[in-house]
């Protein structure tokens, strides 16, 4: 189970070496992790060098400021983070979107909503036509001064991609700090008033959820069940549909992971759960991520690890090129068995069930 007392302020407030993405790598490469290669993995499934195959998703993460504190934030992000993107770049993100096909504006924090230029962004991708996703933490939608968000996120048919822990207080609480849960239902039931999880509004919402502990998800399909049923039955709540994600060995969940003496199990539970079906679709591979100063990440993982796009990609937003970062390699570490192992995991989901 996740640590019952949960941290009230993020790595980088407190001072931790793991604050530091450089102090990250040298743990997951330490003895502590193994001695897994993805790399090597790769080639076993003949995929070595990864490369992406197009531009399906351009993500952004707005930065880290966030109105919780959360013992698995992969983010590291926090009340106490200041790191926000300026209208300037979010300008940059969509002149260079408007340049591009790509269908999906993925919107992603901290709290995405907690950025000035949210809505920004929201209003001139949905003015380019484009499918926008908001990464919600669901408790947002009650903050004070954010009470007309739903109604925004609806009137731009804006697709919710919710994070829950568990259907169950008590494992949502441990793992997000104390009434997160009861405040989630009651955004959930919100946004099933507005018409968000109902058939024939065209506003889907999505429920992602994580393990808590350190262990795989459950299969994908078997938990949507589980959950379309407890939701409804005890609080009357529908939605779309349910993604798993598994927990990334990252930031404060590595924190987590070698407090508890879980890492060493865990990233051997990771390397040897490698799944070339799951390998071949990561991701990575269609999407692109701008983080809060305009600097362009092969996936928001690669971006709290500062692994900025390489192998000759351009690296900031202003540089843009779509035709070059759809066939670029894609940077790779230990952590990306996290996206592999098993069904596999991403912004989307379980990749193959």
């Amino acid at each position: 189970m996740i640590q019952k007392t949960l941290p009230k302020t993020s790595l980088l407030f407190r001072g931790s070496t793991l604050a530091s993405a450089t102090q990250q790598l040298e743990l997951l490469h330490s003895p502590a992790c193994g001695t897994g290669d993805f790399d090597a993995a790769l080639g076993t499934a003949g995929l070595a060098p990864l490369h992406a195959t197009g531009l399906e998703v351009f993500q952004v993460n707005t930065g880290r400021i966030c109105n919780q504190t959360c013992a698995h934030c992969h983010v590291d992000a926090g009340p106490d983070r200041r790191e926000i993107m300026s209208p300037e770049v979010a300008g940059w993100c969509l002149d260079a979107l408007a340049k591009t096909d790509i269908p999906v504006v993925d919107i992603t924090g901290g709290a995405p909503e907690m950025c000035p230029s949210f809505r920004d962004i929201v209003i001139g991708a949905r003015a380019l036509g484009r499918k926008v996703l908001d990464r919600c933490n669901l408790t947002i939608l009650l903050a004070k001064g954010y009470e007309d968000l739903p109604e925004f996120l609806a009137e731009n048919q804006v697709e919710i991609v919710c994070s829950l822990p568990h259907h169950r207080a008590l494992s949502t609480d441990r793992q997000r700090g104390d009434g997160v849960y009861d405040k989630s239902i009651i955004a959930l039931k919100m946004l099933n008033k507005l018409g968000y999880g109902q058939p024939g509004t065209g506003l889907e919402l999505t429920v992602v959820t994580n393990p808590v502990g350190a262990f795989l998800p459950a299969g994908q399909d078997s938990l949507e069940a589980e959950w379309r049923r407890e939701l409804k039955t005890r609080h009357g709540i529908d939605f779309t549909r349910l993604f798993t994600i598994t927990n990334m060995p990252i930031s404060r969940y590595l924190e987590w992971l070698e407090s508890t003496g879980n890492l060493s199990a865990y990233m051997q539970r990771l390397t040897d759960a490698f799944n070339p079906i799951a390998a071949k679709g990561v991701m990575c591979r269609t999407m692109i991520s701008v983080d809060w100063t305009g600097r362009l990440f092969d996936c928001d993982f690669n971006q709290m690890l500062d692994l900025k796009v390489g192998f000759g990609a351009p690296v900031h937003i202003k540089d843009f090129d779509a035709a070059a970062l759809a066939t670029r390699r894609i940077v790779t570490d230990r952590h990306c068995f996290g996206c592999t192992a098993g069904a596999g995991s991403s912004c989307g989901g379980a990749l193959e069930e």
